[in-house]
């Protein structure tokens, strides 16, 4: 009997155990009420389908409590200028972050997210203004990524946190002079964003105070990362910078986070020359075996 009691009190335990498991979070400990839940922004071309797919791919439940909105062409117009009529696929969700946390955005589908890379959405939102979140971003379709960028400002602006209009702009244009130079001038995505960063950094270190300084940091990091570019692509650069320094935008707030997204690129470009010379060596294998065969046959038939 005693037994059977011991058995049952220790069943009864486990249970206990695993329900308390089981249980969802307690409110006090979701809800951050001086910043609010985290918000999800969903593309609005995106079908009920394709809606529900990212819902799963940016791991929201029923039982989390988020807000939720859709990013429109409308929106991109509103925000950042544009088509109002634009397809609008990929989204997002962010967390707001305590000051000091710092900005960090991952792409959850990066196969489907074809032209903007996560360190170019952190460039860019820096450039805007955005410096303490974590965001996801994720389609299920193939597209270039630009609506995310969209969708992130107007979570932003359902939370009352007004960010200044000229530099979401100039927030955009960073994003497209970036994917401008992957697709024209040959650079890697990798490449671009080390360039982009490196300007930055310079320009945080510096404070360029004329087009003059401006163009030669441009310059002097295009020097430093061997990167030749057309004059029509360095002009292009040089403008974006200027537009920058214009609007007195102070890299030097941020520039631990630069720091680290330059350490971030630069282990990647690291990671792809590893890359490179594992298949090279591999090419090379197959090339000095092939040689060999061939050699073997034409010294047997001589």
């Amino acid at each position: 009997m005693k037994r059977y009691v011991k058995l049952t009190a220790l069943f009864t335990l486990i249970i206990t155990l695993v329900a308390s498991f089981a249980m969802p979070v307690s409110a006090d400990e979701v809800i951050n009420e001086k910043l609010g839940v985290p918000i999800v922004v969903y593309g609005g071309s995106l079908t009920e389908e394709q809606k529900a797919e990212t819902q799963k791919i940016l791991e929201v439940t029923d039982s989390e409590m988020v807000d939720e909105y859709t990013v429109t062409g409308e929106d991109l117009v509103n925000y950042i200028g544009g088509n109002s009529k634009a397809r609008m696929f990929s989204s997002a969700k962010i967390t707001m972050e305590e000051e000091g946390k710092g900005l960090s955005v991952t792409i959850i589908t990066p196969d489907n997210i074809t032209e903007v890379t996560s360190e170019m959405y952190t460039n860019a939102l820096l450039t805007a203004g955005v410096e303490h979140a974590t965001v996801i971003v994720a389609s299920p379709v193939k597209v270039t990524g630009h609506s995310a960028l969209t969708g992130i400002y107007k979570a932003y602006d359902a939370e009352g946190v007004e960010l200044d209009k000229e530099r979401m702009e100039l927030a955009n244009e960073e994003l497209n002079v970036a994917t401008g130079l992957v697709s024209d001038a040959g650079l890697s995505k990798e490449q671009v964003s080390e360039l982009i960063t490196e300007i930055k950094q310079a320009i945080a270190e510096q404070n360029p105070a004329t087009i003059d300084d401006v163009e030669r940091i441009v310059q002097e990091q295009l020097d430093k990362l061997e990167i030749s570019l057309s004059e029509k692509d360095r002009q292009l650069l040089i403008d974006l910078f200027e537009k920058m320094r214009d609007l007195n935008i102070d890299f030097d707030k941020v520039k631990n986070q630069l720091s680290d997204i330059a350490t971030k690129v630069q282990d990647q470009i690291d990671d792809l020359l590893a890359d490179e010379g594992f298949w090279d060596s591999v090419g090379n294998f197959f090339k000095q075996l092939f040689d060999a065969i061939a050699e073997f046959f034409t010294n047997l038939f001589k």
